[in-house]
């Protein structure tokens, strides 16, 4: 059997008093697309330094493309673009991607090869020339985005890889990670853009205050909870004290009538209508809807969430 790209049993990392991260306990399988999910302050950074052998854990077990954490041979074969990246301005665009190449061990003939390729693969093709002290954010967030994938990596973090970039460079970005997963790499993609995040991975971990709450994949999520806005004549308190049972606790709007509640899965909605009729209720109106992955982010993580 082939070993996931990523196995980790309660990684913690602590900074004297401070627990930056709690219980990191996560699989992620090779070839896929992974999603990792939390407000700011969460651990998602330290977790990431962990992983990459950038941090030493305080206590736990991690193991990278079947070998333990800090491997060096397994490091060469991981690609990784930081959310904070400080880039030599003084060189150019290839200049750097060939430092880069260097760095990796990579042959002379390897680098001349795949330079020109990654430039074109982010859209600076004819920026070869043109030294990163001109290049703008997003620009910067490409070139950034080459070097994480000179080495042919089969495993790439992305922190925020599109934090710097306008719609049609974020469309870019998931254009190369789709690429990506058909070639069989896997992707560690940490982003605040949920909406990203959607259109992209296979499956997402949310993690709060340095523990992993809940792994799942996106299809998943999406099938289990299901806005219903529903109206019917003359709401009485019995009513939505019997609509409870098939979901979150009913939330009802003085003014239109228009009851809310959230159900657990898509089966549950068949046998509610028919509970309303059978009750004896007029239904004036049903609306279900599909929450967003940020309204299942807010459900999972929570609200109360202080920004660091």
């Amino acid at each position: 059997m082939t070993s996931p790209a990523i196995e980790t049993e309660n990684l913690r990392k602590e900074f004297g008093s401070k627990v930056a991260v709690a219980d990191l306990t996560l699989r992620v399988e090779q070839g896929e697309i992974f999603g990792f999910l939390g407000p700011n302050g969460a651990g998602k950074t330290t977790s990431i330094k962990m992983l990459l052998g950038l941090t030493q854990p305080t206590s736990g077990n991690g193991f990278l493309l079947g070998q333990p954490l800090g491997d060096p041979a397994t490091r060469s074969r991981v690609g990784f673009l930081p959310e904070h990246f400080r880039f030599h301005e003084w060189l150019t665009a290839a200049e750097f991607l060939n430092l880069h190449g260097r760095l990796y061990g990579m042959s002379a003939a390897a680098r001349a090869e795949a330079i020109p390729d990654l430039l074109e693969l982010v859209g600076l093709g004819e920026r070869a020339e043109t030294r990163l002290a001109a290049f703008s954010k997003g620009m910067l967030q490409r070139i950034g985005l080459a070097q994480a994938l000179l080495n042919n990596p089969g495993l790439v973090f992305l922190d925020e890889p599109t934090s710097g970039l306008d719609p049609l460079g974020r469309r870019l970005v998931r254009t190369i990670i789709a690429g990506l997963r058909d070639e069989g790499t896997t992707v560690f993609l940490n982003s605040h853009f949920l909406s990203e995040i959607e259109l992209t991975c296979d499956r997402v971990a949310f993690i709060r205050d340095g523990r992993v709450l809940r792994v799942a994949p996106l299809e998943e999520l999406e099938q289990e909870s299901l806005r219903v806005r529903l109206r019917v004549g003359s709401p009485t308190p019995e009513l939505l004290a019997g609509l409870a049972r098939f979901g979150s606790e009913p939330v009802q709007d003085e003014r239109s009538g228009v009851i809310t509640l959230h159900l657990t899965s898509e089966e549950t909605l068949p046998e509610m209508v028919r509970w309303l009729v059978d009750a004896g209720h007029a239904l004036y109106e049903l609306s279900p809807q599909r929450l967003s992955l940020e309204e299942r982010f807010i459900q999972i993580v929570g609200e109360d969430v202080t920004e660091g």
